[in-house]
């Protein structure tokens, strides 16, 4: 082949076609279409799932001790808010997050739900391995 032909066909676009949208199986009128979904990141529609379920917060075997050595008292508000400043940590895209309820501090496995230990009494205290904190 002479080389202006093959330039000629290399310069020539491709085409495959064009992609039709697919017709809902159900038998719905042709001019109607499906209303396009909001899309969601994997992580917004956990969140939503598990906020739905009302996941409660379980407490690891360490941060049971920790709050019965320390003598931290967690009352159902208490537990309601504790939880509610998990939900906020996990939103915020926290997954080891301090939670400040009252006196008392919380470190939080937001991931799992895991209460990881309790602390009371702040003042002097250096906490470290968390990603942020949340006051409730």
């Amino acid at each position: 082949m002479d080389d202006l032909l093959i330039q000629r066909r290399l310069s020539v676009p491709v085409s495959t076609g064009h992609i039709e949208p697919l017709q809902p199986a159900s038998g719905a009128a042709q001019g109607q279409q499906a209303a396009p979904a909001e899309e969601l990141s994997f992580r917004q529609v956990l969140n939503q799932l598990q906020a739905e379920s009302g996941e409660t917060l379980t407490f690891s075997k360490h941060a049971a001790q920790r709050l019965e050595q320390r003598e931290i008292q967690l009352s159902a508000s208490r537990l309601e808010r504790l939880t509610e400043g998990a939900r906020i940590a996990r939103a915020k895209g926290l997954d080891d997050a301090l939670i400040i309820v009252d006196d008392s501090a919380f470190v939080v496995n937001t991931g799992a739900g895991k209460v990881i230990t309790g602390l009371q009494g702040l003042s002097g205290r250096v906490i470290t391995n968390i990603d942020g904190t949340v006051i409730v």
